[in-house]
């Protein structure tokens, strides 16, 4: 009798121990929580070397990111910050701006009213005027019409035909050869090849809407001015020679860069230089074409640099200025902001 006492009491104790284990029961330590995945870039594919800049690119909305690359390119120590955008986003806004008084780049981004993602340097210049194209809507200030160089000994004017990047009403981005023709600024043509100047051959005509062959107008509300062109329909195509411009092409200098890939993505590039104390002694022209093509573009242009070269991104410096660090003013920029 007491032997099925006890087992009933064994039989009782089974199921109280398993009621009590319910489905809704919770089930002891917390997993631990899936890892979150590497931000990754989502406009462009980036190359090697190149990377997402998760803290650079913090708060940004959607269409616009920030990159570095910190390693070898051809063999040389490059560093360098990008930041893409895409130009068809509507509360994104590609605004060339051009100062009466020349101001650093960071005064450019801090004194701008409303959110600034970025602030890069822009164009050619002297104290403080402009040598190169600043249209925001309206032309503030034209691509050089006319620099002077020597010929048969003496100091004779040439009509270059110089590089420009523009962005239409519609988002759609372009690199052109162009030249405010007329007595005015207002009417930019562009044409399919620069005008063939040459140092030590006579200089060729004025353009217009005739020479070079080919020219139709370009009126893009938004666009910055610069020189040499780079990259055009997906080849590296430099034309420095085309367009009078010598700003240290075959030597490492800091330098600054926009263009564009297939895909319609904007790019604007900063190459840090002038410090060989840390490794950083810049990029060539010709480097710096192919580094803008293992990046994406298909056409870009080249802007002023040396120690002009500056990027400001989500208010912080990036590339140490060339200027022993010092970075200088300049009377126009390109601004990416919120509309």
């Amino acid at each position: 009798m007491k032997r099925v006492h006890a087992l009933k009491w064994m039989v009782l104790i089974v199921i109280a121990v398993a009621c009590n284990k319910s489905p809704n029961a919770g089930p002891g330590p917390n997993p631990a929580p899936p890892p979150t995945p590497p931000a990754v870039a989502k406009l462009i594919t980036l190359p090697a070397g190149w990377k997402f800049d998760i803290n650079l690119s913090n708060g940004f909305p959607e269409g616009i990111e920030a990159y570095t690359f910190d390693t070898l390119f051809r063999d040389a120590k490059i560093k360098a910050f990008a930041v893409a955008f895409n130009p068809k986003i509507s509360y994104l806004e590609f605004k060339p701006t051009l100062s009466t008084t020349s101001k650093k780049p960071s005064e450019f981004y801090a004194q701008e009213t409303g959110i600034v993602y970025a602030c890069m340097n822009g164009g050619y210049f002297g104290g403080n005027q402009s040598y190169s194209l600043i249209k925001y809507n309206t032309v503030l200030s034209p691509n050089i019409k006319s620099v002077n160089r020597t010929y048969n000994g003496s100091s004779t004017p040439y009509y270059p035909t110089r590089a420009a990047f523009g962005i239409s009403s519609t988002g759609d981005p372009s690199t052109v050869w162009m030249y405010n023709i007329g007595t005015g600024n207002d009417r930019v043509y562009q044409y399919p090849a620069p005008a063939a100047n040459l140092i030590g051959a006579a200089p060729q005509p004025i353009p217009d809407e005739a020479f070079p062959a080919g020219g139709t107008e370009w009126s893009p509300p938004y666009a910055v001015g610069g020189s040499p062109m780079l990259l055009k329909g997906g080849e590296v195509r430099i034309t420095d020679k085309e367009e009078l411009i010598d700003i240290n092409n075959t030597t490492s200098r800091p330098r600054s860069a926009i263009g564009y890939t297939a895909g319609g993505i904007v790019i604007l590039l900063t190459v840090e230089g002038d410090n060989t104390a840390n490794g950083y002694p810049g990029i060539n022209l010709a480097n710096l074409a192919l580094f803008l093509k293992e990046l994406g573009c298909t056409n870009a242009i080249n802007l002023d640099g040396g120690g002009s070269t500056s990027m400001i991104i989500n208010n912080r410096a990036t590339v140490r200025p060339g200027d022993n660090g010092v970075e200088r003013s300049v009377p126009s920029v390109v601004l990416i902001k919120r509309k």
